[in-house]
């Protein structure tokens, strides 16, 4: 099915409250045309184009509810989507914390739609794919990667008079280099949601370059280290503590932001001074949707740490009303500040430490206090005097971004971090940290 503009998105939401009997109707459609290629052992494995339009109907008799999905938007299917909601509805038990449609919402849409990014073919994909396999190619390396492009559209209604409508364009793209004989490993991630702003020679290049020089890599004891974390390795640490700004978890004691005998520590100063995080849906560089799907709640910019304090809370609708706050929609970015520094010149600061490209295999060890474990890989480095010195072998290391926001150095520029979905993107900084704990040694690249 083709992507609705505005018009034919609210005449079909229309469509779909008018048919419904319920105490009240809210409506979302969400469509998307997702392209792609993956490539392994420098060639094409994959590609392909998927589109789909998708409408979820949700209906309410008095606290009982139903939902009902359907991707066909002709008159019959409509009418079959609402009755099945209805009578889903009517065999459902109550909802304790049922909470009704909200009202009227301001959406002020942001800059989420590129039409660079809209016009990307099966030549543009070949062509990213092309240029990274040639780089790595002339390098004597073997890459293996993956590249798509989304375009689509998001529509929430409901039965008070909600509206909102918004398009949507993003990129991503990751790429592994390795050398023949498999000692040597880079890696690289991008996202964008102007493809202005992506360079596939360029990112393949930097994944080039750490595959090239993390051969021969040297063992290094485990122990507390001071770390560069390039952003992507501290985006996907520090990412597992954002849903930990639950209200709920807090109030109820299940949360790092939870307050010894009761309540939260909101105002409290728990990180480094430098740890500033906001939430911004109209930030020109991470743009989202003005709204959250979930409640249709709009969105604000928000701070959420500032000065190392915790500024705000998320609450939903019904703990909102339950402790007597205001909700709104839930972020669909974090913007973290820095300094103007590069990794490179914060590894030119560093008398002794380690450099770390990426984290991954990352599983929580304990939620409380927000212990992680995990691992490096694909170019890890010691380094000495300012400068890296050699490769090292990898680590696994036990670390709370908690303890981690509360060890830090020095933050460099922050760069856009995320998927390619506008659901949830970060700008995250590189970041000088100290007393980062290794707890082991590693044997993969």
């Amino acid at each position: 099915m083709k992507m609705l503009n505005q018009q034919e998105a609210k005449a079909v939401c229309d469509k779909v409250m008018a048919l419904s009997k319920a105490d009240e109707c809210r409506v979302q459609i969400s469509g998307n045309r997702r392209g792609n290629i993956r490539y392994a052992r420098n060639s094409v494995s994959t590609a392909g184009l998927v589109e789909n339009t998708q409408l979820t109907v949700s209906v309410a008799f008095g606290k009982r509810q139903g939902t009902a999905s359907v991707n066909e938007f002709d008159d019959k299917s409509l009418e079959k989507a609402v009755r099945r909601a209805e009578e889903v509805a009517r065999l459902a038990p109550e909802n304790p914390e049922f909470v009704p449609a909200i009202k009227t919402q301001l959406y002020k849409n942001s800059n989420t739609y590129s039409a660079a990014t809209a016009a990307i073919d099966p030549e543009y994909r070949a062509e990213v794919a092309a240029q990274s396999i040639n780089s790595a190619r002339k390098k004597g390396l073997v890459a293996a990667g993956f590249f798509s492009d989304s375009t689509g559209f998001e529509t929430v209604a409901n039965s008070n008079g909600v509206f909102g409508y918004q398009t949507l364009t993003n990129l991503g793209f990751t790429v592994t280099t390795r050398t023949e004989d498999g000692r040597g490993s880079g890696w690289v991630t991008r996202s964008a949601n102007d493809a202005a702003k992506f360079d596939a020679r360029e990112a393949s290049d930097v994944a080039i370059e750490k595959a090239l020089k993390s051969v021969d890599a040297k063992a290094l004891e485990p122990g507390r280290y001071t770390v560069i974390l390039e952003p992507a390795a501290t985006s996907e640490i520090i990412g597992r503590m954002f849903g930990a700004f639950d209200a709920r978890q807090a109030d109820e004691g299940r949360s790092f932001l939870s307050k010894k005998g009761g309540g939260n520590r909101l105002g409290e100063k728990l990180f480094d001074e430098q740890v500033n995080l906001w939430a911004d849906p109209w930030n020109p560089d991470v743009p989202v949707l003005a709204w959250d799907n979930a409640s249709m709640l709009a969105r604000e910019r928000t701070d959420v740490i500032k000065g190392g304090k915790i500024e705000s809370l998320d609450y939903t609708d019904y703990w909102a009303q339950k402790q007597g706050k205001r909700a709104f929609g839930r972020h669909g970015n974090m913007i973290m500040s820095g300094g103007g520094k590069s990794t490179e010149e914060l590894i030119a600061s560093t008398k002794k430490g380690v450099l770390v490209t990426r984290t991954w295999y990352i599983r929580m060890v304990d939620p409380q206090s927000l212990l992680l474990t995990g691992l490096t890989r694909d170019g890890t480095f010691y380094i000495e005097n300012g400068k890296i010195k050699h490769p090292i072998k990898n680590f696994r290391f036990n670390e709370s971004p908690v303890t981690m926001l509360n060890n830090i150095d020095e933050l460099g520029k922050p760069v856009v971090i995320g998927g390619d979905e506008v659901r949830f993107q970060m700008m995250i900084p590189p970041m000088k940290v100290r007393d980062f704990n290794f707890t082991s040694l590693s044997d993969a690249v």
